[in-house]
């Protein structure tokens, strides 16, 4: 595999955080209160003309406000276009038959302001090496005088290093202050192997992988119970803006992104074991809107980080050599992968394909196949014989939470309902 540059995002404690606290709060105050003024103003359009502006029409429309100025202009561009983005993925949501989902609404608690998130671009930071100090520039509204900036020195893992900067960002994250570099990579990942295998994305069965002669199941009981537990504490909180419901929240996006990358790094190890040096993927970016799964369905649907994990999975497998395919997934589980045969009503149960051709499979897997098969040359219908007992019965790596990672089940699973 020829070498390629891709991008890695590196958490840095910072080392002189009392020496740098006072102006980075204000950088996050700041960030803070251009949000609600952007929130305020995007409301304000919506409610006039029913438009919900985007990115460029609202930096344009508060590039002469007075709080533009108290960030560098980078980075309050960033700002409202996370306020977009944010916009954006609520429309989606509503737009897709989720009514519970929200607006992104103010940051603001009282007279209180969360310190949020202020992103650096190339023009915002100057980034010293050798001495491991990073230089973050201030908006002109909290410049003592024109050569005003916050030096912030800093300390990452031993075995990283931070170089080819492309953005700095500094998070505020459990009562400090912290530095996440953006940064561009060279690789030069040494090919598994020829194999391939096809993934199937789902909700009872969040991963299910085909390698053409074994498949593997992955349960999302653990995401789901962790996911109802907390939207139950959760709905225990008077106030949606308490210390304790942002502990919830913070928790739970902690506890799902923990599960996302222990799942995508037992699949890219299952990969490498097998040699496989392509995965192919299910493309689920227009399934919300095409696919009626039932009000249980869609509430747990939308609550999938689909294209999150699709992402970790993507440069994980990248860094073993392996190349991530995404393609349209539309057909695959109503599909016999053996025949070809097309009709919902194979799809006895949500686990079981029973296909007139005498396949006996467990759905997810038979459609992890058909995703597989979509890059293979086709084998159908003059493919001959083929063994297809273990998709009748594929392993399953279930999450241990005491350990914090997946460990297959002894048991294998019955298709049969």
């Amino acid at each position: 595999m020829a070498s390629r540059t891709v991008k890695r995002t590196y958490v840095a404690s910072i080392t002189n955080q009392r020496q740098v606290r006072t102006d980075l709060d204000s950088l996050g105050f700041a960030a803070s209160k251009l949000w609600n003024i952007a929130r305020w103003t995007a409301g304000r359009i919506w409610s006039e003309i029913g438009q919900i502006p985007g990115h460029a029409e609202l930096s344009s429309y508060l590039k002469r406000h007075e709080r533009y100025a108290d960030l560098n202009a980078q980075s309050s561009q960033r700002v409202i276009q996370a306020l977009a983005e944010a916009f954006k993925s609520w429309y989606g949501h509503r737009r897709n038959g989720n009514q519970i989902a929200n607006p992104p609404g103010y940051r603001k608690r009282g007279d209180q302001y969360p310190r949020s998130t202020v992103t650096f671009k190339e023009d915002g930071f100057t980034h010293d090496v050798e001495n491991r100090r990073v230089r973050l520039s201030k908006g002109r509204n909290l410049k003592e005088s024109r050569s005003d900036f916050i030096l912030c020195k800093y300390e990452a893992d031993p075995d990283v290093d931070i170089e080819s900067v492309q953005q700095v960002r500094a998070v505020y994250d459990r009562g400090e202050w912290r530095l996440h570099f953006v940064c561009r990579v060279e690789i030069d990942p040494e090919p598994t192997g020829d194999e391939v295998a096809g993934i199937d994305l789902g909700i009872a069965n969040i991963a299910a992988i085909s390698f053409g002669g074994e498949g593997i199941l992955y349960p999302g009981g653990a995401l789901k119970e962790d996911e109802y537990w907390f939207q139950k504490q959760r709905a225990k909180c008077d106030d949606s803006a308490s210390n304790e419901a942002q502990r919830l929240d913070r928790k739970r996006t902690e506890r799902r992104t923990h599960f996302l990358h222990s799942l995508s790094n037992d699949i890219v190890a299952e990969c490498v074991e097998r040699g496989v040096g392509r995965i192919v993927i299910g493309d689920l970016a227009g399934i919300r809107a095409d696919t009626d799964w039932g009000s249980r369905g869609n509430l747990g649907l939308h609550g999938w980080a689909f294209d999150r994990f699709t992402s970790m999975l993507e440069y994980k497998a990248e860094e073993q050599g392996i190349d991530v395919e995404r393609v349209d997934e539309r057909g695959t589980s109503k599909t016999c992968s053996v025949c070809g045969t097309e009709d919902k009503t194979q799809r006895v149960t949500r686990g079981l394909y029973d296909c007139e051709c005498g396949l006996v499979a467990n759905a997810d897997i038979n459609g992890a196949e058909n995703i597989r098969n979509k890059v293979l040359p086709s084998l159908l219908p003059d493919g001959g014989d083929r063994d297809n007992g273990w998709m009748a019965q594929p392993a399953v790596r279930l999450f241990d939470r005491s350990e914090g990672r997946f460990a297959p089940r002894e048991q294998v699973v019955d298709s049969k309902p």
